[in-house]
């Protein structure tokens, strides 16, 4: 007896005919679309997820006193102290002016001493003293040098400021302010593209021949 046809062609299993059509079709499918996905986006998806994960196995525990009050924090060992001290602790005052050590607006002071903490992995900070901006000001009292700053007009735009004053605090406790040529020197490393470099040096020289206490 001949096989009934329908729609299909000969009677002979149309529904494992079609099954096979339909998954030889997705597969094409898939295999095309992977083909035509650029290199550069799925490296940058394989990226986004390896940075996720390293978020979450990678971090560390870290302890340290900012502006004296003790932080237990938990960070990824890449993180920068700047970068800490922004996005965890929301200390903005500090800024990320060239992120390479080259602009000292990220200055702060580690146990006594300045750095720029964008070249600094916030994990060796363990155990440390930091102090930024904000922690020089005793509540509504500013600091001796924040208050020569306001006098002698020793900023404009403001972006380099905070680096400009932890620096000229650094410089007057080191013993580096013994002249207008001698700040000039210790100072270079602060950069203010606005340039009110003669106001800074007054201002520093105000503080150090006055005596205060920085």
């Amino acid at each position: 007896m001949e096989k009934e046809e329908s729609f299909h062609g000969p009677d002979i299993e149309p529904d494992v005919e079609d099954s096979s059509r339909r998954n030889f079709l997705k597969q094409s499918s898939l295999l095309t679309a992977v083909a035509l996905t650029p290199v550069t986006a799925l490296k940058a998806a394989e990226m986004r997820v390896d940075d996720k994960v390293a978020s979450v196995f990678e971090k560390l525990p870290l302890k340290m006193e900012v502006n004296g009050k003790q932080q237990n924090l938990s960070v990824e060992p890449r993180s920068t102290l700047l970068d800490i001290l922004r996005e965890q602790l929301d200390l903005t005052g500090t800024k990320k002016g060239c992120d390479h050590g080259q602009c000292g607006a990220c200055t702060v002071h580690v146990d006594g001493k300045r750095i720029n903490s964008c070249l600094t992995l916030g994990i060796m900070m363990n155990g440390k003293k930091i102090t930024t901006i904000e922690g020089l000001a005793k509540g509504d009292q500013l600091h001796p040098m924040q208050e020569a700053f306001i006098k002698h007009d020793g900023f404009q735009c403001g972006y380099c400021t905070p680096g400009q004053i932890m620096s000229a605090v650094a410089c007057i406790r080191e013993g580096h302010a013994g002249s207008e040529q001698e700040i000039r020197e210790y100072m270079s490393g602060n950069i203010c593209r606005c340039g009110a470099y003669p106001n800074i040096v007054n201002a520093i020289l105000e503080v150090k021949d006055g005596g205060q206490t920085v």
